[in-house]
């Protein structure tokens, strides 16, 4: 394993870790302040399906060239995790949480319904492609679209029956 890949699926594992606790904290919080949980039944499986993907890259990655074009572009993409976060705050989590507080309307999501699911396609699409692994690309977008396709309609469902539009789950 070269360094620099070494470095790069280290740095995918402790920002999915750190996203974890991270998104506990801002759930608890927000819990705290009377929010509540939609569609707590389908998390297992998308923590899952991540948890499988990060698998993927570690298992068939580990001894893969850095493909620098998309490295760049991966690099890009923290960036925009950053802004989405930035925007969020303390709003931002992993699950779909509702609470009685206006939208978030700055940031990226003046200009993107989902951003930060948009963010997480792109991922899985970028990072597997920095190690040359387009079939771990492939497969994986294939089965966060499902997910994505299941979460967005329970979220934008639970939306609507606040009388609030669609939204991204970090809106909250």
């Amino acid at each position: 394993m070269t360094t620099g890949t070494f470095l790069f699926l280290a740095f995918i594992v402790v920002q999915r870790l750190g996203e974890l606790v991270i998104a506990r904290r801002n759930t608890a919080r927000l819990m705290a302040r009377g929010a509540y949980e939609v569609g707590a039944g389908h998390y297992p499986v998308m923590v899952a399906l991540h948890s499988a993907w990060v698998l993927a890259l570690l298992v068939f990655g580990w001894n893969q060239p850095l493909h620098m074009g998309w490295l760049a572009f991966y690099a890009v993409l923290q960036v925009f995790r950053v802004w989405i976060l930035g925007t969020l705050g303390a709003r931002w989590t992993t699950r779909i949480i509702v609470l009685d507080e206006p939208l978030v309307v700055r940031g990226p999501f003046r200009f993107i319904p989902h951003p930060n699911y948009t963010l997480v396609v792109l991922e899985i699409i970028a990072a597997p492609m920095v190690l040359g692994l387009t079939w771990v690309a492939l497969v994986f977008t294939v089965l966060n679209a499902a997910m994505l396709y299941h979460r967005i309609g329970v979220e934008d469902g639970a939306l609507r029956g606040t009388g609030r539009h669609a939204a991204g789950p970090a809106r909250r």
